[in-house]
């Protein structure tokens, strides 16, 4: 791969180790961190960004970055662990929330993710704190492990905040209904349960249901580690998830649906064991597209401008293990890869800026610890 890399503020090139063609965009550095995870833009189109190990930073499109922004709560550091994602509130322009996914410690050594959210402050010295910080989420139970989490947030048109909630690598929580785990949630902006979600007031008419517990939060169940979800121009909600020893799956998200983990999946466990595909049990819901080998699915956007020519109602994934960003076209509640782009990184997130361009997080290179890049059609 041909890949040269300047200072902050110039230009990368990218050229495929395959066929020498590069791809249809630029980038340019802009800054570096500390195991960087998610970000999302102020209204001023300055940047939130959090890193892994616990800090949320203030950081200009040029480069320049804040001091760690006070307040944030502590986070559970290790393997998959650490803080996570960030969203701003609908209304932020108003009420300066923002939200928060963070692994939490738990009793002895038990894990598992919580949703905080906190009002954002900023001084005139160029400090910012988040104050009368609430946790209105916690993934039940907490278990052992670091691995699995999932929680991406994502606010619908609606207001609805969603969360994605991994299996843990526990495997039977995710059918279990007594369990937030292995789910996609579906909440209001404080935490509480609509009255529409499809399982309240179903503990005695529905198999699934065996009374009590979190079900109520519960959109969809099934799921194994979705670590990317999305809104298409129509309404239609996506998440992507990583697959066990192949199979990683994009699913078109339908109310009440089961999308069959562990129970069914197309990949197979580490240790060689088959697991029945989701053709052998046609009552779970099927996955609109899936990779084997595996593209290590760590973000998804759906790209709403037209700066990059042909991409709009495109899905973008972040390759962890693949280093790629992999197009997807959707077709309704179908789906396929069209165009894969050789990043020579983790892609660890996407955002599609407000002028357009695509903003990236590389989640580690080996020379550095995750780089924020902009990416600019040629």
């Amino acid at each position: 791969m041909i890949r040269l890399l300047l200072t902050a503020g110039l230009c990368l090139l990218l050229a495929s180790p395959a066929t020498g063609e590069q791809p249809p965009f630029t980038i340019e550095s802009v800054a570096s961190f500390d195991e960087p995870w998610a970000l999302t833009f102020l209204p001023d189109d300055r940047m939130l960004v959090t890193e892994k190990k616990g800090n949320l930073r203030i950081v200009t499109r040029d480069g320049d970055l804040s001091r760690p922004v006070a307040g944030v709560p502590d986070v559970a550091y290790g393997g998959q662990g650490g803080l996570g994602d960030v969203a701003l509130h609908t209304d932020f322009t108003d009420n300066r929330l923002v939200y928060l996914s963070y692994a939490e410690a738990g009793v002895g050594d038990t894990r598992g993710a919580a949703v905080a959210r906190g009002r954002l402050v900023e001084d005139d010295r160029g400090g910012a704190s988040l104050e009368q910080v609430e946790v209105i989420w916690r993934q039940y139970p907490k278990t052992l492990g670091h691995g699995h989490y999932g929680h991406r947030l994502l606010f619908g048109a609606d207001g609805h905040l969603w969360i994605t909630s991994g299996d843990r690598q526990k495997f039977t929580p995710a059918q279990d209904m007594q369990s937030n785990l292995g789910k996609i949630l579906r909440l209001h902006d404080d935490g509480t349960v609509p009255e529409d979600n499809p399982f309240v007031n179903h503990r005695d008419d529905d198999p699934r249901v065996d009374g009590g517990g979190v079900y109520d939060q519960v959109w969809s169940l099934g799921h194994r580690n979705p670590l990317g979800i999305a809104t298409d121009a129509d309404g239609r909600l996506w998440s992507i998830e990583m697959g066990p020893a192949g199979g990683d799956e994009l699913n078109r998200i339908e109310r009440g649906a089961n999308y069959g983990y562990p129970v069914v999946s197309d990949g197979d466990h580490y240790d060689g064991r088959d697991i029945p595909d989701h053709d052998t049990r046609p009552g779970f819901t099927a996955p609109a597209t899936v990779w084997t080998p595996v593209i290590s699915p760590g973000d998804l956007i759906v790209v709403r401008g037209d700066r990059f020519p042909g991409w709009r109602g495109d899905a973008l994934a972040a390759g962890l293990s693949s280093r790629a960003i992999v197009r997807i076209e959707l077709d309704g509640a179908d789906a396929r890869e069209v165009a894969r782009h050789d990043m020579g990184a983790r892609i660890r997130a996407l955002v599609e800026g407000p002028d357009g361009a695509l903003w990236v997080l590389e989640d580690d290179r080996g020379d550095s610890d995750g780089e924020l890049l902009k990416l600019i059609p040629r």
